[in-house]
């Protein structure tokens, strides 16, 4: 089917509703980042494959908005002739709709794919909504692929450091303070970490696509088809069939639900069963950002075995480059073979981002046989990937110089180095908030007049997903940062149709005292020292340089053999 034949069937199915517009956003049932081939709606509506974003479909236009991630990639995925874009952080969806609805219009929307909040969000602009019963996407996408079905496995207790029955306690401690009979846990790796299982249902996050409720007191009962889990035993859960949820939801006086991540059908269904809500922030969620001593000390064999791999790929490509015979295809090629040597190794933690010159300016860029550069001598390689271990899941960018440059391109590689280090050396009260921390990123940058539009951190889980909800650390960011957290430490400067530069590692945020917090480095891999000015840094930045690339060699260099151990003592000698 072609573009303009799925939005002229979607209208047919408006017209026949009797509705003016329906909403197609990029997420699932389980309102995940990452999403099955089956529910890859707004890809296979629109082109637009980000990780984030959304469509509306009027009965005259339509519109494919993402944030600034995504600026490039909309103009050069989406038809125009079909679709405005936009940017949902200069016009947000409501806004967007309230300018451009007919009076008296009633927009459709998949209540199983939206929460609560952003309904109300939507409403509150004086747009009126109306949920359907079936997806409109779903009845014209012929071919859709079916539910993934993969076998879920327990997650070694030596790796998560508490036994999921105290989790399931500590849960169930908070309903009976709270006076509610069960809580309902909708978000996949919420019910990964609680359950201490992974799964593979979906790309690059190691979930079984479920639901769970756990009662205030007896077993969770796991709402997930049965063929998953036929080789483990949890003696502490009840299974059900996943259609079963909305029934058993019905049996319950007061349920804790988390209305900013649970979609609004199952508010619904408790509304219209006079089942009182509890509306309170998923449990699971601060705990599985904090992480344990054991998940710590697994983050960090996971990042050393990681920069094993770095390492070797690094080399390789020093010495490949200057050919001018590799393409971001094959360098993408190279380093997943480079860390699936490790018996450790399941799957990279997202699509790697090799962005040779101006593809490097496009935040989220992904390599395509249509897009695919060969990288020559004179640009940047702006390389962004991560793997999952079996004990842990990394997320690491170097930029990387090959041939030579304008000195502008290094000062700006500099000014973003400055606003990495600023934020990996800071000590700061507990509790402070993510859009403070996020000031230090950026001001080398804004000094200059710079900026990026991209946050500067995200936090990241224990072989779980690579973007985990924590204290995020962006101009946004109002969580507080606490210790045990792992974040990304990831400042970036893009100069369209040129190159991009992003320089990140993730941190963990420790205890200097009972008042104070720091960060700890724990990602291994060189930075490029060729692209750095290095009068443009101060004693203490060169020092903290200095001291963690000779981190980086005590700690890879017993791991490699001669030749690579030499490539890296170049790579890590002091400036």
């Amino acid at each position: 089917m072609t573009n303009q034949r799925k939005l002229n069937d979607i209208r047919d199915i408006m017209k026949d509703s009797g509705l003016g517009g329906f909403i197609v956003p990029r997420t699932d049932e389980y309102l995940g980042e990452y999403v099955p081939a089956c529910a890859e709606r707004l890809a296979w509506l629109t082109g637009f494959t980000g990780s984030a974003g959304g469509a509306v479909i009027l009965e005259d236009k339509a519109v494919v908005m993402s944030d600034g991630r995504y600026t490039i990639q909309l103009v050069d995925q989406v038809d125009s002739t079909l679709y405005e874009v936009a940017n949902s952080q200069e016009k947000p969806l409501a806004v967007w709709l309230k300018e451009n609805l007919p009076d008296g219009s009633v927009i459709g929307y998949d209540p199983k794919l939206h929460t609560a909040d952003e309904i109300s969000r939507i409403e509150t602009q004086g747009v009126t909504l109306k949920a359907v019963s079936e997806n409109f996407v779903d009845r014209v996408w012929q071919d859709k692929p079916s539910k993934p079905l993969t076998a879920v496995t327990l997650f070694p207790e030596k790796y998560a450091g508490r036994a999921s029955q105290d989790k399931i306690a500590d849960i169930q401690a908070q309903l009976k303070e709270q006076g509610a009979d069960a809580v309902l846990v909708t978000m996949s790796d919420s019910i990964a970490w609680l359950l201490n299982i992974r799964g593979n249902d979906i790309p690059f996050i190691p979930v079984a696509l479920s639901y769970a409720i756990v009662p205030v007191q007896g077993k969770v009962q796991w709402f997930i088809n049965p063929d998953k889990v036929k080789d483990i035993t949890l003696d502490y859960v009840e299974l059900f069939n996943e259609s079963d949820v909305s029934e058993q939801l019905k049996t319950y006086r007061k349920v804790w639900v988390d209305e900013k991540r649970t979609p609004i059908y199952f508010k619904n269904i408790l509304k219209d069963n006079n089942v009182t809500i509890l509306n309170k922030e998923d449990p699971c969620l601060m705990p599985r950002a904090c992480k344990t001593v054991a998940e710590q000390a697994a983050m960090k064999q996971a990042h050393i075995r990681d920069g094993v791999a770095l390492v070797k790929f690094l080399k390789w490509f020093e010495e490949e480059a200057p050919k001018g015979e590799l393409t971001e295809l094959s360098v993408e090629e190279k380093l997943e073979g480079f860390r699936a040597v490790a018996p450790e190794f399941k799957e990279p933690s997202f699509t790697t981002i090799a962005g040779y010159g101006a593809n490097g300016a496009i935040v989220h860029y992904r390599a395509t046989q249509a897009t695919n550069k060969t990288i020559k001598s004179g640009s940047l390689l702006l390389l962004d990937s991560g793997a999952q271990y079996r004990d842990g899941t990394t997320d690491v960018t170097r930029t990387i110089l090959i041939g030579d440059v304008e000195p502008q391109v290094k000062e700006n590689n500099t000014l973003v180095f400055k606003g990495h280090i600023g934020l990996a050396r800071a000590v700061f009260k507990k509790g402070t908030l993510g859009k403070e921390l996020d000031k230090l990123a950026r001001s080398p940058l804004q000094s200059k007049g710079l900026n990026y539009a991209h946050g500067t951190g995200h936090g990241v889980g224990c072989y779980l997903s690579v973007h985990e909800e924590s204290a995020g650390i962006s101009p946004r960011g109002e969580r507080g940062v606490e210790a045990g957290m792992i974040i990304s430490n990831e400042p970036g400067y893009y100069e369209e149709g040129e190159y991009g530069i992003r320089i990140e590692s993730l941190v963990l945020a420790k205890e200097v005292d009972d008042a104070t917090l720091c960060f700890e480095t724990i990602t291994l891999a060189p930075i490029d020292k060729n692209l750095i000015v290095i009068d443009m840094l101060n004693q203490e930045e060169i020092s903290w340089l200095n001291n963690y690339h000779q981190q980086v060699f005590e700690t890879l260099s017993p791991l490699l053999d001669e030749e690579h151990k030499n490539w890296l003592r170049e790579a890590t000698s002091e400036m």
